[in-house]
């Protein structure tokens, strides 16, 4: 485990549409107006520190939906500062890896931020860091269990962007500080969890991440 992780300044940075089968379903969206096209760069969003949770936090949501989507993933964290690195040397400014999972309301519409959606407080559980040295991301897999039922399973091979590369595109516009975690981007269909729930995240060789879902109460 890194010491002190979250850092005190860390940004957790998702990436939408990282995910080839989402991107192919979601083709004939981007071919209309106003963009009559697929995004060319990386799709960012940035998941604030009121999101961050621990392993077995209770993620609270409201009753309106009354359900929220658990978008898994690794995280990629920042241990050396990241500026318009080729995607030779991208895994060199990594220092490890945590099991994530990215909590939202569900939703559809890649035209605008998904605040509402995404930023609640809570809705950014995460795992312990492993070192980079100790995990082989080439290799891994993904797989979810609610209330103890495996309901869904991915592999990390299917990725438009790989770790490397994702690196390299955020980096031609953008600097990755130290601490920062880059979200690798959920796959397609993921699993849906309502209040009662209990979620279990595990990547084998990595960890395994816990969390509860509960419905949110008014103050």
């Amino acid at each position: 485990m890194i010491a002190s992780f979250p850092a005190a300044r860390a940004t957790v940075y998702g990436v939408l549409l990282n995910d080839r089968s989402t991107l192919q379903r979601l083709m004939p969206q981007f071919d209309s107006a106003p963009y009559k096209a697929a995004p060319r760069a990386p799709v960012l969003y940035i998941k604030p520190r009121n999101t961050f949770a621990g392993n077995h936090a209770a993620v609270a949501i409201p009753a309106d939906p009354g359900e929220v989507r658990i978008d898994a993933t690794i995280g990629l964290v920042i241990g050396s500062t990241a500026t318009r690195v080729s995607a030779s040397k991208a895994m060199e400014h990594v220092a490890g890896f945590v099991v994530v999972s990215d909590v939202t309301l569900p939703h559809e519409n890649y035209y605008r931020p998904a605040i509402r959606q995404r930023d609640r407080d809570g809705f950014c559980p995460m795992g312990e860091v492993v070192a980079a040295r100790y995990f082989d991301l080439n290799q891994a897999t993904l797989h979810i269990e609610i209330n103890g039922k495996p309901v869904y399973e991915r592999r990390l091979d299917q990725l438009v962007r790989p770790a490397a590369q994702l690196i390299a595109d955020v980096t031609e516009f953008m600097t990755l500080s130290v601490g920062d975690v880059l979200l690798l981007g959920a796959g397609e269909g993921s699993p849906v969890a309502r209040p009662g729930d209990a979620v279990r995240i595990t990547v084998p060789g990595l960890g395994t991440l816990n969390h509860t879902v509960a419905l949110e109460t008014q103050p």
